[in-house]
């Protein structure tokens, strides 16, 4: 069964294409992970997906029901069954609203008048682990992670499918972004949640996702299992990324693969394999445009794969 399905998604900013055809399915109560360098066009996908972006071209299927391009006044009761975490968490809060008001303006826009506002932020901010009185609070007087909490809760608020949030733990402590996502993953498993997870964080990927796409310049070029993926990396992309995630175990002995300069300008894609400047293994092979390539679940675009 598929909650979400994202099918050759295309947005362009006038000559710019920012999505260059993106395709993944999410499950009920999956985490799936989008990664990437910045300027990848992870967010973008989200806020495709969210109504939030234009989408020229594609399909994004939630829960059986084309969404992409439909009017926003058909888009707003699905809303409430798919929720957005933005990536910053006091920016994206009215510093004029308590917290109690914030987490609980959800019932408002969709004019759920039937609620006991304080008695929903209450069961909200419990929900997260923040004690009642956060309530009155206003967002200046939070703490990252505290604020974090304060964007799950709202997130929550109406019971969503599915959530999609946006680097949920850039710019936390190590230790604070360990709790929240103990928390995501609490909240996954008793509620049914499925989520997107936008991230640069291979560790965030690592202890929260089930499958996980690495995307470059608009196009994933590569997807599978978690588990698959960093054992078994097939896209020289995806093995630079891996090498370049900071290792807890002392004793590891990892071998690190730089990358070559900086991502190509998406007006000047370069012909062939769009990462074959910055590859480390690249082959004359490499001038041909790679096609994509599945087995057993696990996808790649690269015309030499690794081993």
């Amino acid at each position: 069964m598929t909650l979400l399905s994202v099918d050759n998604l295309k947005t362009s900013y006038g000559p710019v294409n920012v999505l260059a055809g993106i395709s993944f399915d999410v499950a009920p109560g999956e985490t799936y992970a989008l990664v990437g360098e910045s300027g990848s066009g992870k967010t973008t996908v989200i806020r495709a997906i969210a109504g939030l972006a234009p989408a020229q071209e594609g399909s994004v299927k939630f829960d059986g029901q084309q969404i992409r391009g439909i009017p926003e006044r058909s888009l707003r009761p699905l809303r409430k069954d798919m929720a957005m975490m933005f990536q910053d968490p006091v920016g994206s809060l009215s510093p004029r609203m308590t917290i109690g008001k914030l987490i609980t303006e959800p019932y408002k826009i969709q004019g759920m008048r039937d609620r006991d506002l304080d008695a929903e932020a209450k069961r909200l901010l419990e929900m997260v682990n923040l004690p009642a009185h956060f309530a009155n609070r206003y967002p200046y007087q939070l703490s990252g992670g505290q604020a974090r909490r304060v964007g799950v809760a709202r997130a929550l608020a109406l019971e969503p499918k599915l959530i999609l949030a946006d680097e949920p733990t850039a710019g936390l402590d190590v230790s604070v972004q360990g709790e929240l996502l103990n928390l995501l993953n609490d909240l996954r498993e008793r509620l049914g949640l499925a989520m997107v997870i936008i991230t640069h964080n291979l560790s965030v990927v690592k202890h929260v996702a089930d499958r996980m796409g690495i995307m470059y310049l608009g196009r994933l070029v590569e997807e599978g299992t978690t588990e698959t993926i960093f054992e078994s990396p097939r896209h020289p992309y995806t093995r630079c990324l891996l090498s370049a995630n900071p290792e807890p175990d002392p004793d590891a002995r990892l071998e690190r693969i730089a990358l070559k300069g900086e991502p190509p300008s998406l007006l000047n894609r370069p012909t062939g394999c769009e990462f074959r400047e910055r590859c480390p293994f690249s082959q004359n092979i490499c001038t041909n445009t790679p096609a994509w390539e599945t087995s057993d679940g696990h996808g790649h675009r690269c015309l030499a794969p690794l081993t």
